[in-house]
């Protein structure tokens, strides 16, 4: 099987935690062609990398690959980790990526579970009464350790998120066209209805959206900016015309954005931080 360049692997793993595949696809390469080395994110300033993290979202991931990459550096002589313990130490990388990181870049066989695989694994494992239901990790620990080929576990787990992405979807199931459908007590599923949608959590909003999005679009604004920019200039920008209570509102938006290091304020002046 082709090589695998285990920084592109961390790259993508992290942009994939919050982003949709086909952008991170998009992306991707981009990212790569300003930053094509572990060594080069190490000394990239935290404006640079905001920069280059453009339609990513979640800007703060972009400061935390680039502390993982200078870990990297400092702590393993610039060579991503094959070990999951020594992964898990990186900023920013989780129990699933470390996991990821390690069998994608280095066809390490552990187990990796995100979301399709969490999906294939529920049904294949046990008879589930519709689309929703979903096994506890300590259920499909044992049956994904059971299942694991002992050679190419990254070919089997790009295989299995395939057929979850593809077939065994979460709303929608082919369970006619399936590989697996004679060995599923699930293959029901393809003629059994979703269950009804219950409302999620909601989070902090303003103006009828949510705040995240607000922080994004400073963080767009002062990236379209060569330097800095006055305070009362970037709320015009961003907010328009904004009350007493909104103006409380957007400055512990501001003061979330300086508190994660993605901007500084200075004597009336807020830039990109460096």
């Amino acid at each position: 099987m082709p090589e695998t360049d285990p920084y592109v692997v961390m790259v993508s793993e992290v942009m994939l935690q919050q982003t949709q595949a086909p952008r991170v696809a998009e992306l991707l390469p981009i990212f790569l062609e300003r930053f094509p080395s572990v060594q080069q994110l190490s000394t990239a300033s935290n404006a640079a990398v905001i920069m280059a993290w453009k339609g990513l979202g979640y800007n703060n991931r972009a400061l935390r690959l680039r502390d993982a990459a200078r870990m990297v550096m400092e702590e393993f002589s610039g060579q991503i980790p094959s070990a999951m313990d020594d992964l898990r130490r990186l900023p920013g990388i989780g129990p699933y990526a470390s996991a990821a990181i390690s069998t994608f870049a280095f066809n390490t066989r552990t187990i990796v579970l995100d979301v399709n695989v969490r999906r294939v694994y529920s049904r294949l494992s046990s008879w589930q009464p519709d689309s929703a239901g979903i096994a506890a990790d300590a259920t499909l620990e044992p049956f994904a350790q059971s299942v694991l080929p002992k050679r190419n576990p990254s070919e089997w787990y790009h295989a299995v998120m395939d057929l979850g992405a593809t077939i065994c979807m979460a709303r929608r199931t082919l369970c006619s066209g399936c590989p697996l459908q004679n060995h599923c007590p699930s293959s029901h599923l393809e003629h059994t209805p979703p269950p009804l949608r219950t409302s999620q959590r909601s989070e902090p909003m303003f103006r009828g959206e949510p705040r995240r999005l607000w922080r994004g679009r400073v963080v767009q604004a002062l990236r379209s900016i060569d330097g800095r920019v006055r305070h009362d200039d970037l709320l015009t920008m961003v907010f328009g015309v904004l009350n007493q209570p909104e103006r409380e509102v957007v400055a512990q938006v501001l003061t979330a954005l300086e508190t994660d290091g993605l901007i500084t304020r200075d004597a009336g002046y807020v830039r990109l931080s460096d």
